[in-house]
């Protein structure tokens, strides 16, 4: 059951509101001004507030700027309720992040149609997806872009590209997004003595390219097929009218895509200050998250010792006594090139 906060100065409205919201099966706590309404947010979170705008001691503009400071509080839906004479100042709430407004005198029905609307897209915000093509797709069926991805990647062109050869390169500036139909890609990054680094691992299903895209800025990296590879080239106009189609998906869009730089802060710190064996190991627990297909029993690749040592941030010679102790402790099987883990257990225990 949802939980309102319902702010209100007229005495009557408040509580005809707060009875129809009861009715329709909604808890509600109910304010008499800006400055309480805060208090008994503070005491308990709700999932939407309604707020009048003109009010004594804190008025509804008051409240919002304070909801949105407060850590514990921000992003929880916020309607306004305003006087047909205030109509002309909604954009005001607006643009310091209200979600809507109602023009009093409003129906029950106009009431309840905005407040399940909210409370629908604000849920929709907090749930999860899959990184890949399924768990955009989903998002976007859910938001209302139904076939929009589909329609997205079908319309570009396919491009091949042979083992090692470079996608896109540092420093350039996008014009397209990358989708990834076969094969495997990394990014990565190189110092000035030509070391490499590798920041992201990327699958069928996968997107390239849309940080530069989204940032409006150069690439930070090169990317290159690890295998070959057949990738859908998509215009950046395309993606920019995906983008700008929707306010929800382009949120949503952006949070799901972003969660990429927090994986690649984890690769960072734990380059900086793990052990060797255990930046090895994460590597390859890493490929199989990464890379492993269902009903598989075993994971195995084929996967060069420089390439896992530029994922691991390791020198080459150092990965390969690694990978030899690992082998002699039988955490994994190396025959042909192909890596294979065959205690996976043992191996995600020296992560801990």
């Amino acid at each position: 059951m949802n939980h309102l906060l319902l702010i209100e100065d007229n005495d009557e409205l408040r509580e005809n509101t707060a009875e129809i919201l009861q009715l329709a099966g909604y808890t509600v706590a109910t304010a008499e001004n800006g400055k309480r309404g805060i208090e008994i947010a503070l005491q308990k979170k709700a999932d939407l507030i309604i707020c009048d705008v003109m009010m004594p001691v804190l008025d509804g503009y008051g409240v919002l700027h304070l909801i949105n400071k407060n850590p514990e509080l921000t992003g929880i839906p916020f309607i306004f309720l305003t006087a047909k004479a205030e109509r002309s100042d909604f954009r005001k709430g607006m643009e310091m992040g209200a979600d809507d407004y109602i023009t009093k005198p409003f129906s029950d029905i106009e009431l309840l149609n905005a407040i399940e609307n909210r409370l629908r897209k604000a849920q929709l915000l907090k749930k999860e997806y899959q990184a890949n093509t399924d768990g955009i797709q989903q998002m976007l069926n859910e938001f209302g872009g139904k076939n929009a991805l589909q329609h997205l990647t079908e319309s570009g062109n396919v491009n091949h590209y042979k083992k090692k050869q470079l996608i896109y390169t540092e420093g350039n500036h996008p014009v397209r997004l990358f989708y990834i139909e076969k094969g495997k890609v990394k990014t990565f990054k190189t110092n000035d003595d030509g070391k490499e680094l590798t920041v992201g691992l990327f699958n069928e299903g996968d997107f390239l390219g849309y940080t530069a895209l989204l940032e409006e800025s150069a690439y930070k990296e090169n990317a290159e097929a690890i295998e070959d590879a057949e990738i859908t080239v998509i215009s950046k106009e395309d993606f920019e009218k995906l983008m700008h189609s929707n306010s929800g998906v382009q949120k949503k869009f952006i949070q799901l895509l972003a969660k990429n730089v927090s994986e690649k802060e984890e690769q960072l710190l734990g380059i900086a200050y793990n052990s060797l064996r255990k930046r090895v190991a994460d590597a390859l627990i890493t490929l199989q998250k990464k890379y492993k297909k269902e009903g598989d029993a075993v994971f195995s690749m084929h996967i060069s010792r420089e390439d896992l040592a530029n994922i691991a941030g390791t020198a080459t010679e150092s990965l390969i006594r690694t990978l030899s102790d690992f082998k002699s402790e039988k955490l994994i099987e190396i025959k042909d090139g192909n890596i294979s883990i065959v205690n996976e257990k043992k191996l995600v225990a020296l992560l801990n």
